[in-house]
């Protein structure tokens, strides 16, 4: 299990740095809002994917917690652009 949770982590660790490219060189703030949104996202399956290699379940709430942190996050931010390009 240990060598399939590194390699996995490897891969969303090179996801990660795409996000973040993203986040960086996104010519609009809806691609930095999706490209967040990603970031969330890839730092929860980071954490599932440690705590399923230490099979401890003590951060599933934590999980829970930031999952719905992102959501709440991208509808808000989606609204304030949805917002923002009515007044334009």
């Amino acid at each position: 299990m240990t060598t399939v949770a590194n390699i996995a982590l490897v891969l969303v660790s090179l996801a990660g740095l795409l996000a973040v490219g993203r986040l960086a060189a996104g010519p609009g703030a809806l691609d930095r809002v999706v490209a967040l949104d990603a970031l969330v996202t890839l730092t929860v399956v980071g954490a599932v994917l440690g705590t399923l290699a230490r099979s401890d379940t003590t951060t599933g709430y934590v999980l829970v917690v930031l999952s719905l942190l992102g959501f709440v996050g991208s509808i808000a931010s989606a609204r304030l652009i949805e917002r923002r390009e009515d007044m334009r």
